[in-house]
């Protein structure tokens, strides 16, 4: 299936213009990331709307991607990893928050723990994306930050506790994916910018 749609898409943009080997390249490795992220999202909202849930995962991967955006994360390296990850991450996880009433005393020691380990360990880069900027960095750290305030703010004074789970939620994947066990059990290398001396 994978191939299939690599060969017809490639196919499609040669008809509008001649690529190099490098260009070809390049959109393979582009097109074989759109393919998987698609197919990855069809199985979460699958499984999501068997389970009732498809509404809030769609909420909350809206919410976590805001935090990313800033904080970054590990990238699993096998595609089986990533859906299995995610599952768990997207779906699983707020399946059961959702179904169980966490108080707002919990929410609170949650979140704290969520925004110090934004200041310890975000933003956390890739080995495909090191972030060799101290000053980037550091700016990164406080969006990330800020934001994880925020969530955390609205998540204790609004009524909603499907409001407050959601925002609970998406703060602790983001906390999650910057933690050095969870590179470590993605066999991801962590701390990329420290491999090479220098700034950009």
């Amino acid at each position: 299936m994978k191939t299939l749609f690599l060969n017809n898409s490639l196919n499609f943009l040669k008809k509008y213009n001649d690529y190099s080997d490098e260009e070809i390249e390049k959109l393979l490795y582009g097109l074989e990331g759109l393919y998987l992220t698609l197919t990855k999202l069809v199985v979460i909202v699958i499984v999501a709307f068997l389970l009732g849930i498809f509404k809030e995962v769609f909420i909350i991967l809206a919410l976590f991607n805001v935090i990313r955006y800033f904080g970054f994360g590990v990238h699993a390296g096998k595609s089986s990893d990533c859906l299995i990850t995610s599952l768990i991450l997207f779906v699983l996880l707020p399946y059961i928050l959702l179904n169980i009433h966490l108080s707002k005393n919990i929410i609170l020691v949650l979140g704290i723990i969520d925004i110090i380990i934004y200041l310890i360990f975000a933003p956390a880069d890739t080995i495909k994306r090191p972030f060799y900027n101290r000053k980037k960095r550091i700016i990164r750290k406080i969006i990330t930050t800020l934001i994880g305030i925020l969530y955390l703010v609205i998540s204790l004074i609004i009524d909603s506790y499907e409001v407050s789970i959601m925002l609970c939620i998406a703060m602790m994947i983001q906390s999650i994916v910057v933690c050095p066990i969870s590179y470590m059990i993605l066999g991801q290398p962590y701390n990329n910018y420290k491999k090479e001396k220098r700034e950009v």
